[in-house]
């Protein structure tokens, strides 16, 4: 997932170049010494040096219409390329509308570079008009911040900023310039510190033929994978390592894709909505090998209960995550892409098991059939998604929110590579869906962007409609309505006795006319006669569109893991 830096050239025409220039100019100058074309932001006072400059350079600006929007549509531009998305805001709120987009990328390990305009320096800690720390304020959720205080530095900070959001685990980094410092004008240019000599943990030896040895000897192996697996680009190595060994998978939300759907050794979502052959061959496997995944409480349920029987193998690139939450019998850290091409043990002695954990995944295939009739004439959810995603042409990207349909989406849409499934997983962002189908389908035009969202997440950045229709960006968008806050109401209905305190969404707009207002073809179906059509309308659509979808509020999300239980102890409709 790294972004290259910039050639040697171009990094040294910035830094011996001597003629007089703002930092401002600086900035811009060495973001397109990064190779980066296009950033995502929203003026304002402090910061207007630099949009006084962005007209003169190559850069693209996509003008979102909430700094919200402009985070997380770099976010979904740098999950969709694989390059560090960049975005720009100006302080106070600007700076502080940005702070969930930041969190964001954090627990979602994003490389996206936020740059903030600050008040000048000298009104620094003063309560200025428009002041705040946000230097302070994303301490815990950045991987690097940077305080501009001399032009001159710039060129190797912003050098310097895209190489640590990228190198290794990657995540956000926030640039904080004053507004003094970017109208500063300088004719030098300071040598920037000499990067940490990082020399990523090289492949032991040792470690890899005890790993063999502990694959060989198991009779009930299962990998459980996340999305480490697409961010250290070990998609290919980690297929490769499957065929060879022939034990079963599970995945992570962010892992789906590492292994197509339809693969015969892929089992499905583990965890709190998983599916049900997942979840029962995790409580029963004897060897869990654990690649990018981080033990995270939704996969896992109650932690001591999972996977009990079965001693563990982790490869992740962050040793931190290795023994944080649950200890590793061996690990195997650094690059998780060298790691998983040098694991070569040959076929797992594990036939019987094999052949359960593929006889369970048969036994629990989802029954759309008996569930439609269950809700007839209304729609059924799943069975839209289900023949939505494979209708989509192949290369499709599907974005979206927070809730139900977040789960009806991971547990019944085809996903053939990571890139093709986009969601807030660490952070569980409300709002994310549409800014991150804008930012992926800018940064990849010429794939099918469709972005699934919830009436209640819907509302938290429909703004972006705006610049859908400003840029012309055809995402296609699939609206789930059941005018409630689905999740919420499905926990107070289950574990709540029914107390469904505010979660009522019944005075919804008619999001049909919504969308029309915003100059974007819009319309709704109700009855599952009308999907069909519905779904041909949506994928023919040129330009943007949105398909309005009614459903019951009643219906909920299954399997359920209650809070506190065991994966085993699943909830069935």
């Amino acid at each position: 997932m790294n972004q290259p830096l910039s050639t040697i050239t171009e990094l040294e025409s910035i830094h011996t170049d001597r003629e007089p220039k703002s930092g401002a100019q600086l900035l811009l100058e060495s973001i397109e010494a990064q190779g980066v074309d296009t950033v995502f932001g929203y003026p304002g006072g402090a910061i207007m040096p630099v949009y006084d400059v962005l007209p003169r350079t190559g850069l693209r600006h996509i003008l979102c219409r909430h700094e919200q929007g402009c985070g997380m549509a770099a976010i979904g531009y740098a999950r969709a390329t694989g390059r560090t998305g960049t975005a720009f805001a100006t302080s106070g709120p600007g700076a502080t509308n940005f702070v969930t987009a930041i969190a964001d990328a954090f627990l979602d390990s994003v490389p996206v570079v936020f740059v903030t305009g600050q008040v000048p320096t000298d009104l620094m800690g003063t309560d200025a008009f428009q002041e705040v720390d946000i230097f302070g304020i994303t301490l815990p959720i950045v991987k690097h911040s940077y305080i501009a205080r001399d032009p001159a530095d710039l060129p190797g900070m912003v050098e310097e900023a895209y190489f640590i959001a990228a190198e290794g685990r990657p995540g956000p980094v926030l640039i904080d310039l004053p507004k003094d410092v970017a109208n500063a004008v300088t004719t030098d240019r300071h040598k920037w510190r000499p990067y940490p000599k990082i020399k990523p943990a090289t492949v032991r030896s040792s470690h890899i033929s005890g790993a063999e040895s502990m694959i060989r000897a198991a009779r009930k192996p299962l990998f459980y994978i996340g999305g480490g697996i697409g961010q250290g680009d070990g998609v290919q190595e980690f297929r490769d390592l499957v065929e060879r060994t022939g034990i079963p998978v599970v995945s992570t939300l962010k892992g789906l894709g590492s292994l197509p759907n339809d693969h015969p050794h892929y089992l499905g979502m583990l965890g709190m909505h998983g599916l049900k052959a997942a979840n029962y061959a995790v409580q029963e496997c004897d060897l869990l090998i654990v690649a990018g995944a981080r033990f995270d409480d939704r996969a896992t349920g109650k932690l001591d209960t999972f996977a009990p029987d079965a001693r563990v193998i982790h490869v992740d690139v962050d040793r931190a995550e290795i023994n944080k939450l649950r200890k590793a019998d061996l690990y195997l850290d650094g690059s998780l892409k060298k790691n998983l091409a040098a694991l070569t043990p040959g076929r797992a002695d594990c036939g019987d098991w094999r052949e359960l954990c593929h006889a369970r995944r048969t036994q629990y295939e989802w029954d759309y059939q008996s569930a439609q009739d269950a809700v007839a004439p209304g729609i059924y959810a799943p069975k839209l998604l289900y023949d939505l995603s494979r209708k989509v042409p192949e290369s499709a990207i599907i974005t979206c929110d927070v809730g139900q349909h977040q789960m009806w989406v991971a547990q019944h849409c085809y996903f053939d590579d990571p890139r093709d499934h986009i969601t807030s997983g660490g952070l569980g962002t409300m709002g994310f869906g549409l800014p991150a189908a804008l930012g992926a389908k800018i940064g990849a035009s010429h794939r099918t962007v469709i972005t699934v969202s919830g009436d209640g997440s819907f509302m938290m950045n429909i703004q972006e409609l705006a610049t859908l229709f400003r840029y012309d960006v055809p995402v296609k968008i699939v609206l789930l309505d059941n005018s409630a806050l689905g999740m919420v109401r499905q926990w107070q209905e289950v574990f709540f006795d029914k107390n469904f305190s505010e979660v009522n969404l019944d005075d919804n707009p008619d999001f049909a006319r919504v969308a029309q207002a915003f100059q974007i073809e819009g319309f709704s179906i109700r009855t599952r006669d009308e999907v069909e059509a519905g779904i041909d309308r949506l994928l023919a659509a040129e330009g943007p569109i949105l398909m309005h979808v009614k459903i019951d509020p009643n219906e909920n999300v299954w399997p359920l893991v209650p809070p506190g239980r065991s994966n085993a102890d699943m909830m069935e409709r």
